[in-house]
């Protein structure tokens, strides 16, 4: 089924380490979820597509980036189909 994100801004991470910090944050990964179609990023906007468990951005700078979505508000982009190691979280 298509469907739409939770609007707000979803900050992005790469896992930290066990000496130091839990989360590497990666702004230019980061975007804001406008509407039920649009996106904006530091790089420009454009728009998405939910299917299912998965967000796919149709148009602009994140054009053809896949995100498996883990629950509400929290993505992992897909690298080579499965859930990579960028994990992004809605803020509230």
């Amino acid at each position: 089924p298509i469907g739409t994100l939770t609007r707000g801004t979803y900050s992005c991470e790469l896992p930290g380490d066990a000496a130091g910090q839990t989360g590497r944050p990666q702004p230019d990964a980061n975007f804001t979820i406008e509407s039920a179609s649009r996106y904006t990023s530091p790089q420009g906007e454009g728009t998405y597509l939910r299917r299912g468990n998965t967000l796919t951005m149709t148009s602009g700078p994140r054009q053809g980036q896949s995100y498996a979505i883990q629950s509400e508000g929290f993505l992992r982009r897909l690298e080579n189909g499965q859930p990579g190691r960028l994990r992004c979280v809605l803020g509230r």
